[in-house]
């Protein structure tokens, strides 16, 4: 029997799994999906928010703040790409404006340091192609930007580098009582047994939490789509763009990424269920919103779209707590934006407050809580790159011509916790098939690479978990 299972392999989920291994604790995660940050942490903004938007007193604004504050080193500990490239709510009008002093009211009561509001000259010198419509900006220094599935992937991997057991492919359907504990039984039959279990399922953790009678835990689903510009015009915005929010939220932004790309969207619709599909009307009022807030978006470098589904709860805000029908169950729903930002200070509060009033805990003094980036290889100097190609011939092999990806950085996504099973779980760790031409050159290799590695094959590499074969037989 476990000490602690973790139900979702989310961004909270990995941090707060992470986190149980800092103690002497026996515990695992469990993950419906065929990999790690399938759900609304494969597909986000990837915006670390100052802490300006939520109501004072909140969960959301208290764990914003805090999660902020962590988010430097505990990426530094993980080797994960982060930047402070600050950002700016845009104001198109004196009731924009209004907005914007209420803004930076709450957000100084929030415990938001460096907010303020600047003029449309100074916006104009901070970003060359923010629209002549603009009248001035609430800037916070302090948001930045961080990469969703790599801080996912990472927080896993390093938990189970330190001693936490990974269960993919594990939905569960129904949640038990014995021995004092929970037994976790999943569709496929497999069964987990836990003195402790934390719901952090995401867009089912409403579900997860009826199973156990909690059936006041709400959560609805709201998905946003998304457009990618290549790296070529990474210059395109140096801050993080938002329009002025409304009551319906904080609408389309225009950012860059870690790696240099232009992310715009996201759109906000009602789902009755986790479907990502992009649609043409989703797509149009993504454009269309960027050309209000800036001028001439260079659309004609786009190199793909997307969708992501996020969750959130009828309470609007984070519920974070223990069951009200039995003990040992702490549910972590409804963890909408700014739950990536949020996610190291929860996933402490979860395990040092939480979890400590239900367990002993006790220090790991063999905790180690760095990790070598998964990225590590094209960011090193050329001379450095000639030594590990001297002991390893594979990293002198390119493979994804776009992003410069060898080989050996593709073996090594499919050996270190947790690895890769597939063609889109070696493109999340490596950034293979991210660039220009989308995989059209490398996914082949990547698919032999896969199959040799696992001793299965090419008819049975997927593309995206169970059921997305790339091939489904020989012609020749």
């Amino acid at each position: 029997m476990f000490d602690v299972a973790v139900i979702g392999g989310g961004v909270v989920g990995g941090l707060v799994l992470r986190e149980l291994t800092k103690y002497k604790l026996n515990v695992c995660l469990l993950e419906k999906e065929s990999d790690v940050a399938m759900g609304a942490s494969k597909a986000n903004s990837g915006i670390v928010h100052a802490g300006f938007d939520a109501p004072t007193g909140s969960n959301k604004a208290k764990f914003n703040v805090l999660g902020n504050k962590m988010m430097e080193s505990v990426t530094a500990e993980l080797g994960v790409k982060f930047r402070r490239n600050g950002s700016l709510v845009v104001a198109f009008s004196e009731e924009d404006i209004k907005t914007l002093a209420t803004l930076r009211a709450r957000g100084e009561e929030n415990g938001v340091e460096g907010l303020e509001i600047i003029d449309g000259a100074r916006l104009r010198e901070m970003e060359k192609n923010i629209s002549d419509a603009a009248l001035a900006a609430l800037y916070a220094p302090t948001g930045g930007i961080v990469c969703p599935y790599e801080l996912t992937i990472a927080a896993i991997g390093n938990a189970m580098d330190n001693g936490a057991e990974l269960f993919t492919d594990f939905a569960v359907k129904k949640i038990g009582k014995e021995n004092g504990g929970y037994v976790l039984i999943a569709e496929n039959g497999r069964e987990v047994k836990a003195k402790a279990v934390i719901n952090c399922a995401g867009l089912y953790s409403g579900k997860i939490a009826e199973m156990i009678g909690d059936n006041d835990i709400n959560v609805s689903a709201r998905k946003g789509e998304y457009i990618l510009l290549d790296r070529e015009c990474g210059d395109f915005v140096s801050h993080t763009l938002f329009f002025t929010p409304t009551p319906k939220g904080k609408g389309v932004l225009i950012t860059q990424t870690v790696d240099g790309n232009i992310l715009i969207g996201p759109t906000a619709s009602e789902q009755a269920d986790g479907n990502t599909e992009t649609s043409a009307d989703g797509l149009s009022f993504v454009m269309e919103k960027a050309m209000q807030i800036c001028k001439k978006p260079p659309f004609s470098n786009i190199i793909t779209s997307f969708a992501g589904v996020r969750a959130y709860s009828d309470r609007h805000d984070f519920i974070i707590e223990k069951s009200k029908k039995t003990k040992g169950f702490i549910h972590c729903a409804g963890i909408e934006s700014p739950g990536l930002t949020a996610s190291p200070a929860i996933a402490e509060y979860v395990v040092k407050t939480l979890v400590g009033s239900l367990l002993a805990l006790e220090r790991n003094e063999s905790f180690n809580g760095t990790r070598m980036p998964d990225g590590y290889f094209k960011d090193l100097p050329i001379e450095e790159k000639n030594k590990i190609i001297e002991r390893d011939p594979s990293y002198g092999k390119i493979v994804c011509r776009c992003e410069r990806i060898t080989e050996g950085e593709i073996l090594r996504s499919l050996r270190v916790n947790p690895p890769a099973t597939d063609i889109d779980g070696v493109k999340r760790r490596t950034r293979s098939g991210m660039g220009r031409c989308q995989g059209g050159f490398c996914q082949p290799h990547i698919a032999e690479l896969i199959a040799k590695e696992r001793g299965v094959t090419l008819t049975e590499v997927m593309k995206n978990g169970e059921g997305s074969n790339l091939l489904v037989g020989v012609t020749k």
